[in-house]
């Protein structure tokens, strides 16, 4: 059996290993959003703005890996590693998701990618070292920002582009769902102040990635 330290150092190779599939597309068999049976058409104009709301969620569920991971890796209990671990799991396929809406609207993933993944990795990490309820607690209050951030794009997304927003909402519910789950689980509520700050950091996120 492998001693702690031991342990430890294979769960930062993993989670090393999963930062290069998650910036590589590497996402596994069901990162596939389903075909519609009728493609909207879009002109370019409607592509470009789609393409850059797409790039803000892509770089989003990036950093929704990075800071699972990093909760992960520093989690007291194996119940809640094991939970982090499944919500990363499910985070991959909306990464997926996302790339594939870009590739179809012929734009790109942001160059900032790695950075906002290292950083995100780190904070989770941290959290983590708070303890499972802290750690929990954050994961509740990130989805809930993540849920009001899906819920604005779905407003600015050009109203032809039905299958970027079925994606979105697709998204939204699991996003909420994960929340609810982390309170659930015994995640402390954070208060309005701290939220905020999630809030102020989010745009900062969102508007350097609309274009690069």
């Amino acid at each position: 059996m492998a001693n702690p330290f031991e342990k430890k150092v294979t769960e930062i190779i993993g989670l090393v290993d999963q930062g290069f599939k998650t910036l590589s597309g590497q996402h596994g068999k069901q990162s596939t959003f389903p075909e519609q049976p009728v493609a909207p058409e879009l002109t370019d104009v409607e592509k470009k703005q789609s393409g850059s709301l797409m790039r803000v969620n892509h770089v989003g569920e990036v950093c929704a890996q990075a800071l699972y991971l990093g909760q992960a890796l520093s989690a007291r209990s194996d119940e809640t590693r094991a939970k982090l671990l499944k919500a990363a799991e499910e985070e991959r396929e909306h990464l997926g998701w996302c790339e594939q809406r870009l590739d179809e609207l012929g734009e790109n993933t942001s160059v900032l990618s790695p950075l906002f993944f290292i950083a995100s990795a780190g904070l989770g990490a941290v959290t983590g070292f708070l303890g499972d309820r802290i750690s929990l607690g954050f994961v509740e209050a990130t989805e809930d920002q993540v849920v009001e951030h899906i819920d604005r794009h779905l407003e600015k997304m050009p109203s032809q582009d039905s299958r970027s927003q079925e994606m979105l909402e697709s998204i939204r519910a699991d996003e909420r769902r994960h929340g609810e789950s982390a309170i659930d689980a015994g995640g402390v509520p954070y208060p309005d102040a701290i939220r905020q700050i999630m809030t102020l950091a989010s745009k900062v996120m969102t508007e350097t990635t609309k274009h690069i």
